[in-house]
């Protein structure tokens, strides 16, 4: 299921995966550098974590014009593993102000719902292109963990 409208970005996909190992591949910083990423597209190269309300993130990488980048923000909301909210600062979106991203992990049937929320773009353009990374960012974890 795929659900846009100005300002946010719904998708929702199954995995073949327990809800845990959905939000270990998330949120475990020693695995989300493994997956997060493509030659020709943009890799994660490090990540950073204090995985608790009020804690602090910070991911880092190359994009694919050879520059570094970086993703970074505070944890709103961690449930594990059902659960995890926070907001979404990054290097290439100088004047932006901070969105918020959201994935919700529901198990049904030996698979995971997976649906990721990013709400609180001010730009048409902007939100379309973040749309098009997690169509990506979501076939790679869903490539990781099923393995």
């Amino acid at each position: 299921m795929s659900t846009s409208t100005v300002g946010v970005v719904v998708r929702e996909v199954t995995i073949n995966a327990s809800a845990e190992r959905i939000f270990r591949a998330l949120t475990d910083p020693a695995q989300l550098p493994k997956w997060w990423g493509e030659p020709g597209q943009y890799q994660c190269e490090q990540m950073e974590v204090d995985l608790r309300v009020g804690g602090h993130y910070k991911t880092s990488g190359t994009g694919s014009d050879g520059q570094p980048f970086s993703v970074f923000g505070e944890y709103i909301r961690v449930e594990p593993p059902h659960l995890v909210e926070y907001t979404w600062n990054y290097s290439w979106g100088e004047g932006q102000p901070p969105t918020t991203v959201r994935f919700e992990l529901r198990e049904v049937g030996g698979g995971t719902i997976v649906r990721v929320t990013h709400s609180g773009f001010t730009a048409e353009e902007d939100r379309a292109d973040h749309e098009a990374g997690w169509d990506r960012v979501l076939g790679w974890l869903r490539r990781y963990v099923e393995v």
